[in-house]
């Protein structure tokens, strides 16, 4: 089964369009608010249906659950190619982010499921880690193969509608996994079940010191990063349209070898970090010590992000985004395996749901925010300069809040 969640990991990321959705939304003629917007629209329709969504998981099965994500997103990436007007990429939108809350902790609760089952609960962080960067490597092949869809079309649009076929590979996949792996949470309990799962979930949230440290952790290192880590294609087409050599390509084309590249390097690192997260928790001497001290490099890093934009500093920039990256992925499997370390099993799913969902938020209220203070620094300029992207780095702000108020644990 390990190979199987790895496949589902690395078909899920090839979303060809990863590496280029601003670009490609700025090309249809968008400016930075409405892309903030549609982001936060497709944030919010994940925050509205994450907890339902969870709830849903652990009554009727998490694998059917799953199968209709695979679905939604097949839907999202072909109206996404075809969308004529705002109102469907908004549509669209509505799909992605449902999609991802039908997925979004849901599929992690089946690899904590069938773990428990072979009696490997104590290599959660190692296992998740493994499956991970799987995904990692398909975003680094996902990158490479984008980058040349976009010569070969000319446009960054077409490279929605190439997304959907392992959308559609990926739904063969989950629709294939064994029908056991929902025996122990199918209650038949239908909405009244579903309900109650929901609830539990929430109490147990609010009623847990332990579990409200993790979802105000979530918040803090992951909620602004969902928003930030797209900007470095902002970054990348800034040195491309000034790059001197590849003359033979346009502005275009030129960002689409930079930024296939760029992001390949990007999530080839991030595969060596996730797979070696386990060794990080180690070397630090445990789980939470390892979380307090990837909250404060991802602090440092945040400042010296807003110092590289405000100065101009393109180069230090990609760099802090780079770095950012491999953090998320030592960081996302040593986090999700505390939720089903101090979690109730039976309503895993509607857990880490909860967790999606309050990074979700965070993200819903950051991406307008941020879009609409760096078109105002922009001002009229038609090239947009780096020393406008700053604000990015403000989602940096609740990590300093964290590092103040929480106390760091031992273990």
């Amino acid at each position: 089964m390990i190979i199987r969640f790895s496949l589902y990991g690395f078909l899920k990321n090839l979303r060809f369009f990863d590496a280029f959705l601003i670009l490609a939304l700025r090309e249809r003629g968008m400016d930075f608010l409405g892309i903030g917007g549609l982001i936060a629209v497709r944030e919010i329709a994940s925050n509205l249906s994450q907890i339902p969504s969870g709830a849903l998981a652990d009554t009727i099965g998490r694998r059917r659950c799953m199968i209709v994500s695979m679905a939604g997103y097949v839907v999202s990436y072909i109206v996404l190619g075809l969308a004529a007007n705002t109102w469907l990429l908004v549509l669209a939108m509505i799909c992605y982010g449902t999609a991802d809350s039908f997925r979004d902790g849901t599929h992690k609760a089946l690899i904590y499921s069938w773990l428990r089952s072979q009696g490997r609960e104590g290599e959660r962080t190692k296992i998740y880690g493994y499956t991970r960067s799987w995904s990692k490597v398909g975003s680094a092949i996902s990158s490479l193969i984008a980058a040349a869809l976009v010569i070969m079309a000319g446009d960054f649009s077409t490279i929605f509608l190439f997304s959907a076929i392992p959308a559609v590979l990926n739904l063969i996949n989950v629709a294939t996994y064994p029908a056991l792996l929902d025996e122990e949470i199918i209650r038949g309990g239908g909405l009244r079940e579903t309900w109650r799962n929901m609830t539990d979930g929430f109490r147990e949230v609010v009623g847990k010191s332990t579990m409200r440290r993790l979802i105000v952790d979530s918040v803090a290192v992951e909620g602004g990063y969902t928003v930030v880590k797209d900007y470095l294609q902002v970054v990348v087409q800034s040195f491309a349209v000034a790059m001197p050599v590849q003359l033979a390509l346009n502005g275009d084309q030129r960002t689409a070898v930079l930024c296939g590249f760029a992001y390949a390097g990007l999530h080839l690192l991030s595969s060596w970090a996730s797979r070696r997260a386990h060794r990080f928790e180690e070397y630090t001497g445990g789980t939470e010590l390892a979380v307090a001290r990837i909250y404060q490099i991802t602090a440092v890093m945040m400042i010296l992000l807003a110092i590289s934009l405000f100065c101009n500093l393109g180069w230090l920039a990609m760099l802090v985004f780079i770095v950012l990256g491999v953090l998320q992925n030592i960081w996302r499997p040593i986090h999700i395996g505390r939720f089903d370390r101090d979690g109730s099993e039976k309503r895993a799913a509607t857990l880490l749901s909860i967790e999606s969902q309050a990074s979700s938020l965070s993200a819903a209220l950051w991406a307008p925010l941020i879009g609409w203070m760096i078109d105002h620094l922009k001002g009229g300029m038609e090239i947009l300069p780096l020393t406008a992207l700053w604000p990015v780095a403000l989602v940096g702000l609740p990590l300093g809040i964290g590092l103040i108020v929480r106390p760091i644990r031992k273990s």
